[in-house]
């Protein structure tokens, strides 16, 4: 069985290319996609609705957003996240300090070690 079994993951993720293989990733490890947004507002109603055990951010979401507000709702809600970003981590507001960073591009191997790392009750530092 895998780590990610029936793991609840929330993709926030504005390229819907990105976001249909991230779906399919995360659905070949085993996790289960509770919902895909592409903005801010979107990802924060979808929180609310679907009640993810982890959410997968990107840095930069539709209409020039980032997922900052994400990454500080996530925090204050106590679920971890991973963020995947090609930026340095020196250079990320500290919203984004709480979260696991997984550097792109990045395997799946990656990304399903990174979700392991993060899941409730773990260690969230990256």
């Amino acid at each position: 069985m895998s780590a990610l079994q029936d793991l609840r993951v929330l993709v926030v993720e504005n390229d819907e290319m990105s976001a249909a293989l991230l779906q399919m990733q995360l659905a070949q490890s085993g996790a289960v996609v509770v919902g895909l947004a592409a903005s801010v507002s979107e990802a924060l109603r979808l929180l609310g609705e679907t009640q993810p055990q982890v959410v997968l951010l990107d840095y930069r979401l539709a209409n020039n957003e980032t997922s900052e507000a994400v990454a500080a709702a996530l925090a204050a809600r106590q679920i971890p996240f991973v963020l995947a970003t090609g930026m340095a981590t020196e250079h990320l507001p500290e919203a984004f300090r709480s979260g696991t960073i997984l550097t792109k591009p990045y395997l799946t191997a990656e990304l399903n070690a990174a979700l392991g790392r993060t899941r409730v009750g773990d260690s969230v530092a990256g």
